[in-house]
């Protein structure tokens, strides 16, 4: 079952859809974690699957959906005992279950993610709890059958304040034979109850050959660009293939050339113009996110080392430059948090995308022209 938006809020633009990625690359920690607790009998009915945006979380919910769905619960076959407990969440590609699962046809798992709004024709910023009501039906539904039931949520901390209270509700009086698997990039966001009563599955970054198998399995090949798409993605799949699709690695080149020279005001000006409109709100989440990547970086310099690869021409030089100390360090720190605070408030008040760019780039500046100094 599937909300039915004409887009898919749980995928990357470019990217094979979570369901339809056919191997989880990376993490085989929090799979053999969960396939521990299976075959001890000890499977818990809420999961809280964590770790950075990107690195497969929701690769690992649909393919534990999967393998709950098409693996029948383990009983003793009498002389012959039991048969050998599984040693991977892999199921046949060509079993039923993965086809219902791929065409959203399956009875037994409910998908809840951030809904279609036919009045802003696009997707809504939050998870309502009209999106958690529409569970009790699917339980009515699915309970006919007997067998076992999966829910995902994807992703749970952008459930409002209502909604999440409906799915704790859900996690203090599980239903029977239900899983229910709750995928979170910032589990701080979620309320200290709906922790308590999950058992975490973490997902870590994954490694540059990782990362090129990941991008290799979708389709993708970063090719001469390889190195610096490593260390702008920060071990996130999800955030290469969105830097390979928006072009992000020159728009990272640009901010760059902008934030070292005080005197690159045309291009400043073309940066943040090239973020105004609606059909450019993906391309200002992006800068916004690459401003970010910058000040972390710049943040890590001045304790250890600019950091290698660089992610863009002149990088290295001009952060070696800026951050040379653990003080210009702290002040980068202070720098990102300011700077995040301040486009978080912009983007939920509908700041001028073009004002807002311009002032993080003003206020990079001023920093660099200090900490330089």
């Amino acid at each position: 079952m599937s909300d039915g938006a004409p887009l898919e809020a749980d995928r990357v633009q470019g990217a094979p859809h979570p369901r339809e990625t056919p191997h989880l690359i990376g993490q085989e920690e929090a799979e053999a974690a969960f396939l521990d607790a299976y075959n001890s009998h000890r499977l818990h009915h809420g999961w809280l699957i964590t770790g950075p945006r990107g690195v497969g979380k929701a690769t690992l919910a649909w393919r534990i959906a999967r393998f709950l769905l098409a693996t029948p619960p383990t009983e003793d076959d009498g002389l012959f005992g039991a048969p050998p407990p599984p040693t991977t969440l892999e199921i046949d590609p060509g079993h039923p279950v993965a086809h219902r699962l791929a065409a959203l046809s399956e009875p037994g798992l409910f998908l809840v993610r951030r809904p279609w709004d036919e009045k802003g024709e696009r997707l809504k910023q939050e998870i309502t709890v009209e999106e958690i009501r529409r569970l009790k039906h699917f339980f009515e539904m699915s309970s006919a059958d007997g067998g076992g039931r999966v829910v995902i949520i994807d992703a749970a901390d952008e459930m409002n304040v209502n909604a999440a209270n409906a799915v704790l509700k859900l996690l203090e009086e599980p239903p029977k034979n239900t899983t229910l698997l709750l995928i979170a990039h910032q589990p701080s966001r979620l309320l200290p109850t709906i922790l308590s009563r999950c058992r975490r599955l973490r997902c870590g970054i994954l490694s540059p050959v990782d990362l090129a198998e990941a991008l290799e399995q979708a389709g993708v090949d970063p090719g001469q660009d390889a190195a610096a798409l490593a260390a702008l993605s920060e071990g996130s799949v999800g955030t290469a293939l969105r830097l390979i699709t928006m072009e992000g690695l020159a728009l990272y080149s640009d901010l760059v050339q902008v934030l070292g020279n005080p005197n690159a005001r045309p291009l400043a000006l073309k940066l943040a113009d090239s973020a105004v409109g609606r059909p450019n709100a993906d391309r200002f989440a992006l800068l916004i996110e690459l401003f970010d990547l910058f000040l972390a970086r710049a943040a890590r310099a001045g304790i250890s080392a600019p950091p290698e690869p660089e992610a863009a021409p002149g990088e290295a030089r001009l952060l070696a430059q800026i951050s040379p100390n653990p003080q210009a360090s702290r002040r980068w720190a202070e720098l990102a948090q300011t700077l995040g605070a301040r486009a978080r408030h912009g983007r939920a008040v509908n700041l001028d995308p073009a004002a807002l760019i311009l002032d993080m780039v003003l206020k990079t500046q001023e920093t660099a022209a200090q900490t330089a100094a």
